[in-house]
């Protein structure tokens, strides 16, 4: 792996856990609501923007969340910029990214099946 990439990586890394510390106890915005994980940071090679990818679960509206992260973005970066010696912050990007609630409903799903398999009755068991 080429030695930038590794820095990239390690940018990534310390975004996503500045960027969810922040979002979890520094943010006071009533509009943002429910568990908020910063499941992923992806900064650019010129380190001018980074997409910042939430996972929300139990949040009253999903789309009021989101737009109050867009809002509070700048909030965001100015603490990011006193936290992290980057020449340039970047300016940050949010992305709704539902994969832990399609793990959940997947996981559901197979528990409804193996229940289903369970309770039917057995070709033996006809016999």
């Amino acid at each position: 792996m080429p030695k930038n990439n590794l820095r990239l990586e390690r940018i990534n890394e310390e975004l996503k856990k500045e960027i969810s510390h922040i979002i979890n106890y520094e943010l006071t915005n009533s509009n943002i609501t429910g568990l908020i994980s910063v499941t992923r940071a992806k900064i650019t090679p010129d380190l001018r923007y980074a997409q910042i990818y939430v996972s929300i679960l139990n949040a009253k509206n999903k789309n009021e969340t989101m737009e109050a992260l867009k809002r509070t973005a700048g909030f965001i970066r100015g603490e990011i910029a006193k936290r992290i010696n980057l020449r340039i912050t970047p300016e940050l990007v949010f992305v709704l990214d539902d994969s832990m609630e399609y793990g959940a409903r997947i996981d559901s799903i197979l528990k409804d099946i193996m229940k289903d398999i369970k309770t039917s009755p057995t070709e033996e068991e006809n016999n």
